[in-house]
């Protein structure tokens, strides 16, 4: 091989190295930005889908909505959830009010036994943590007159939802819980009756709780 192939020969290695070398090396000095819009006709339909599926769904009767909750799939308990998170309602109750609310739903998951607390125990809320479902505020124990007892919500504020309750329970799952009724709006300060002989030094986590799908929105640890 002559020396004028053997320079050609060595051009061309060195092109097609360089040309390797600058597709490999360039991405790491190259930004590319991009910032697209959420398309305004999609974001419509789908809110209007949700709200109308909520809608549907609420207007069941209880045994019908458990029913129904058991056999949606993901997608749709989510089209209900983010419909339910489109409606915003603010309750202000004094804590005057407290013990004096006549709520006939609050049941529990067994019998109760223990004391009421003397002692105001508090607690602030920490969402659930999946990026849709929150709560947040501070939640207290509050000791009445007669022995009685009642969780006050205050500077409250969660994501809305179907059937959500307030529970005291023992964990963050719910496997045994006093149900204190339905949050009666997901922004406020609002008061809730606790059943006397709830053992307060057992049920000292405070769930905001999807009932019909089992979801947590928030918790709070009641202490002293």
């Amino acid at each position: 091989m002559n020396k004028k192939v053997l320079l050609i020969v060595i051009v061309i290695i060195a092109a097609v190295a360089i040309s390797v070398g600058v597709y490999t090396i360039s991405p790491l000095f190259i930004n590319n930005t991009i910032n697209e819009p959420l398309p305004r006709t999609a974001a419509v339909v789908s809110q209007k889908e949700a709200s109308q599926q909520y809608q549907k769904f609420i207007s069941m009767n209880e045994k019908d909505k458990m029913n129904v909750a058991k056999h949606m799939s993901q997608k749709e308990k989510n089209m209900v959830m983010i419909g339910a998170a489109q409606i915003n309602n603010t309750v202000n109750e004094n804590i005057s009010t407290a013990g004096k609310s006549n709520n006939q739903h609050t049941t529990t998951n067994n019998n109760n036994t223990g004391s009421s607390s003397n002692k105001i125990l508090t607690g602030s809320f920490v969402g659930a943590g999946d990026g849709f479902h929150n709560a947040k505020g501070i939640v207290k124990i509050i000791p009445l007159e007669y022995g009685s007892n009642v969780l006050r919500l205050e500077n409250f504020k969660s994501t809305n939802g179907p059937n959500v309750h307030v529970y005291l329970s023992t964990d963050k799952s719910a496997s045994d819980f006093v149900d204190l009724g339905q949050l009666k709006a997901n922004n406020g300060n609002q008061n809730y009756d606790i059943p006397n002989g709830t053992n307060l030094s057992k049920y000292k986590t405070v769930l905001i709780w999807c009932k019909d799908f089992s979801v947590l929105f928030g918790s709070a640890e009641l202490s002293t």
